[in-house]
């Protein structure tokens, strides 16, 4: 019996006609074909998958598979914008309705045990140039009228500091950190999947550090940075404040409820919420009853997480998302997904960036969150600031995000 194939003549594809068509994608008991369970054979053509020779093959799939360390967050309608008092007169984040498709985050900020194993493998397979490249600067922490200098010599290599955010790293430097983590997540995905082995039996060329295919249906998307919007419906976390059907209680003015910076509840009670700086000169409190515990970053894991599980989405360490700055993106926006990739419909020149009149151009990114320097009122989700893409300080980290393929939620 001839089989058929789509691509050959006129003639051919009568002959595989009157053969007749396979089971035109029936799945058996009435139920239809769907993603993880897509039939033998083509709901389209009635061709049967997978067969040999030239078949189109359908892998398995059971659903996105979960990345290390990273949470679900549900995405759906909210206000975006700042509920804080303007002290800053930068009226730049004015509210608005915006709809954010379901992503990942990270449920912790990249610590410095990551940066660690990330250097590791790049002076392996990498030049001198990139991996000098990738390291942090460590001299973010140096002053002039301060001895901060066990800081410059440990705080990123020293055992005692694995689990605390990584800073001194660029905007950039956070880029090239997901797609090397996106490559090396996959590539175990691929090793697990027995995809080498594959492979190797059908003598093809063996995948690299280059793309393994998404029809595999066991790799996952990249690792990035998140969106501004991403990251401040992540902080708001009012999957939280939910009462019967989409009804809200209440906004937050933090990543959890109520204006007071302290636990209000049981063993915890009196507790900060947040490692962020009290006032002028009080970073930590009196010794014996420390008020935040951390006169600098702190344990990636401190504090309590918010609603969707993420920890330290307010203070700590303030962190970098994709989004270039403009004082007015919440005007010039869509409000699906919304993000400002660049100068569009508020380009660069109208700054004077050229003339030292502004400090706005195409090259200046987004960061979000206060951190252990900074005062409360930089821990409300909608306050934002912006540095050059190519700038370190001792306050910004970063955490990754990844968005949920195949989902229309």
């Amino acid at each position: 019996m001839k089989k058929f194939v789509p691509y050959l003549n006129a003639s051919a594809i009568l002959v595989g006609l009157t053969m007749g068509l396979s089971s035109c994608g029936s799945m058996g008991g009435g139920g239809h074909a769907t993603s993880s369970n897509p039939g033998d054979a083509s709901t389209a053509t009635g061709l049967a998958f997978n067969e040999e020779d030239g078949g189109f093959q359908v892998n398995d799939f059971r659903g996105q598979p979960e990345g290390p360390n990273l949470r679900f967050i549900e995405g759906g309608r909210t206000v975006l914008g700042t509920f804080e008092e303007d002290v800053a007169n930068t009226s730049d984040n004015h509210e608005r309705t915006v709809t954010v498709a379901s992503f990942y985050m990270d449920e912790t900020e990249v610590a410095n045990i990551h940066w660690l194993e990330y250097l590791h493998y790049v002076r392996l397979d990498s030049s001198r140039e990139f991996y000098e490249s990738a390291l942090p600067d460590t001299t973010v922490w140096a002053k002039n009228l301060a001895y901060n200098d066990p800081y410059v010599d440990h705080y990123l290599r020293y055992p005692g500091f694995r689990f605390f955010p990584v800073v001194g790293v660029t905007w950039k430097q956070a880029q090239d950190f997901c797609l090397w983590r996106s490559i090396v997540v996959n590539q175990k995905l691929a090793e697990e999947a027995g995809y080498y082995d594959e492979a190797m039996e059908a003598e093809s060329d063996l995948p690299s550090a280059g793309r393994i295919p998404l029809e595999s249906g066991f790799v996952l998307p990249n690792y990035r940075l998140p969106t501004e919007a991403e990251w401040e419906y992540a902080a708001q976390a009012l999957i939280g404040t939910q009462w019967l059907d989409e009804n809200q209680t209440h906004s937050r003015l933090y990543p959890w409820d109520g204006h007071a910076l302290r636990n209000p509840y049981g063993k915890q009670l009196g507790t900060f919420l947040a490692n962020f700086k009290r006032g002028r000169g009080d970073y930590a409190g009196i010794a014996g009853k420390l008020n935040d515990g951390a006169m600098i970053t702190t344990y990636i894991y401190d504090y309590p997480p918010n609603d969707f599980g993420l920890y330290n989405m307010a203070g700590n360490v303030n962190e970098w998302v994709q989004d270039v700055y403009r004082p007015l993106s919440y005007q010039d926006f869509d409000d699906l997904n919304p993000v400002r990739r660049d100068g569009f419909l508020d380009e660069e020149d109208g700054y004077d960036f050229a003339n030292y009149n502004s400090l706005i151009n195409d090259r200046v990114r987004v960061y979000k969150g206060g951190s252990w320097a900074d005062v409360a009122y930089w821990m409300s989700p909608g306050t934002r600031r912006y540095l050059e893409e190519d700038s370190a300080t001792s306050t910004i980290g970063f955490r990754c995000a990844m968005i949920r393929a195949g989902t229309n939620y």
